[in-house]
């Protein structure tokens, strides 16, 4: 995913995580925030010291960018997330993150029911 698409700044993640919109699974916590002036929806990734070891975090930001790069033709363009892993995330297979990702991103009503 290339760096355009991701929130990298301190005061963007604390914008969208002030808005305030989540939904949770087991796996993840999305934040969302709806931006209409911009072409491309953008991520914000959040693993913590909880999820392991630093190689085992770099291991689950892959997996979850992935997965949203797979996800890319189905997310609104206007869109801010804020995506962060909890500590089950950990030692999963892609897949299984993949199909996790899915499933909090439906309960957020970015995807729909129909495109997954």
């Amino acid at each position: 995913m290339r760096k355009t698409f991701r929130i990298k700044k301190p005061e963007e993640f604390q914008q969208v995580f002030n808005k305030h919109h989540s939904v949770a699974n087991k796996y993840f916590i999305v934040y969302q925030m709806t931006k209409t002036d911009q072409k491309h929806f953008r991520v914000g990734l959040s693993v913590s010291k909880k999820v392991g070891k630093a190689h085992d975090r770099v291991w689950v930001k892959r997996r979850i960018r992935q997965s949203l790069l797979e996800l890319k033709p189905q997310m609104p363009q206007e869109l801010d997330l804020l995506v962060i892993a909890r500590p089950a995330a950990a030692h999963q297979s892609q897949k299984f993150l993949k199909e996790q990702m899915i499933h909090v991103l439906k309960l957020a009503k970015i995807l729909k029911e129909e495109n997954a």
